[in-house]
């Protein structure tokens, strides 16, 4: 196994790695819109949470070598369900012509009041 971090990332926040690669799989940590160098959340709305979440993912998964095209399943948590089209938009411009296996499911809360949470596995075969 072997321990993916990029410091162009959010810093693990807790006793965890960004990523962890085994085998051909790499395992990503949960993302949530925190921005790497000041550890805030800077932005309001599940948009703009999502997409700094996502290009989180992003920064992760191009540091261990791989792509968003080799995205196998995500999974989503929401603060609300009610943001779920919304993220939903923001979401599926990131995977354009590539659609991961993916469970969406609404939490109480996440670290730091964030809306949005996503962890992926990737296959890099």
């Amino acid at each position: 196994m072997k321990i993916i971090h990029t410091p162009q990332a959010p810093a693990a926040i807790g006793p965890y790695v960004q990523a962890i690669q085994a085998g051909d799989f790499l395992f990503c940590s949960g993302q949530t819109p925190l921005h790497p160098s000041t550890m805030k959340i800077e932005t309001t709305t599940i948009e703009e949470q999502t997409e700094v979440v996502l290009q989180n993912l992003r920064i992760v998964i191009e540091a261990a070598g791989a792509k968003m095209n080799q995205v196998v399943k995500t999974s989503v948590f929401l603060k609300n369900f009610a943001d779920f089209e919304r993220m939903n938009k923001t979401y599926e411009a990131f995977f354009t012509g590539h659609k991961p296996a993916r469970t969406t499911v609404e939490v109480s809360r996440l670290p730091k009041d964030a809306l949005v949470e996503i962890e992926c596995v990737v296959y890099r075969k």
